[in-house]
């Protein structure tokens, strides 16, 4: 832990390991900044803080510490330590996929992450269409999934009572038209 908070550069640690996190595109950069910006409107006047990839969270039963895209947390904060620089008690996490690591996301960090108690959503924003994938986590434990697809959608984030639609999400992305798959 030591070693990571020294470098210079971000990177997840995780069994005994640390993992260079890579710079983000221009569209993924839009997108959370939207993100971040409709969540901060939404839970104005409320006991939520919405926080971005600077960061860190430490999923304590797994000892993943990762840089979550944007994060909500509600109440008052838990740290790792006394340095105030790890969150352990996030209510919603957001990943904006990439291709990079859109496979990292939906499995490795996803698994890890149910395993946080105080975690009520899960979301993983697309950048190839407008798509927000919204796991819920249920009463008795388990999780459910939410998709809401297409600009005219409304994403609507449960535990923090905010629905946002994809037309602010994608506010200034332009998305390439899908090409037909090369024949043989």
């Amino acid at each position: 832990m030591k070693l990571e908070r020294a470098a210079e550069f971000k990177s997840e640690y995780y069994d005994g390991h640390m993992y260079a996190i890579s710079g983000a595109s221009y569209k993924h950069s839009i997108v959370k900044g939207n993100l971040e910006y409709e969540l901060r409107n939404c839970l104005r006047g409320h006991d939520c803080t919405v926080l971005s990839s600077d960061l860190r969270v430490l999923v304590a039963p797994t000892g993943l510490y990762t840089y979550p895209d944007v994060l909500v947390v509600c109440g008052k904060p838990q740290f790792a330590d006394a340095l105030r620089d790890t969150l352990t008690n996030p209510l919603v996490i957001i990943e904006v996929l990439s291709a990079s690591t859109e496979l990292h996301d939906r499995d490795f960090k996803a698994r890890h992450y149910r395993t946080v108690e105080s975690l009520q959503e899960y979301v993983l924003v697309s950048q190839k269409e407008p798509r927000a994938e919204v796991h819920h986590r249920q009463a008795d434990g388990s999780w459910a999934l939410s998709d809401f697809v297409g600009l005219e959608a409304i994403c609507k984030l449960r535990s923090v009572d905010c629905e946002i639609p994809l037309s602010a999400i994608y506010d200034s992305v332009t998305f390439e038209e899908m090409r037909p798959p090369l024949l043989p």
